[in-house]
């Protein structure tokens, strides 16, 4: 199966200065997290506050999906975290 993206929640978490959301492979459910940093990269100029980094994460929403999924690809594990290098 491949991976999607049925759910379109995320939030914000302060603490690990992340976007987090969810992907599916069939019945398994995969955590990601997308840095402020990868935010920063692919969404210039953004507020640097929580509706900022939950802005630029809808803004490009699909982006992040593909990448989600290509990082996913490289082995299967409980949580992702996508950083900068991954953009």
């Amino acid at each position: 199966m491949s991976l999607y993206f049925p759910n379109e929640s995320r939030y914000y978490d302060a603490a690990l200065q992340a976007v987090r959301f969810w992907g599916h492979d069939g019945a398994m459910e995969a955590s990601f997290f997308v840095s402020e940093d990868a935010l920063k990269q692919i969404e210039p100029g953004m507020n640097t506050d929580e509706a900022g980094f939950l802005g630029a994460f809808d803004q490009n929403r699909e982006r992040i999906h593909a990448i989600a999924a290509k990082v996913y690809g490289r082995g299967r594990k409980g949580s992702y975290d996508l950083r900068p290098a991954d953009f």
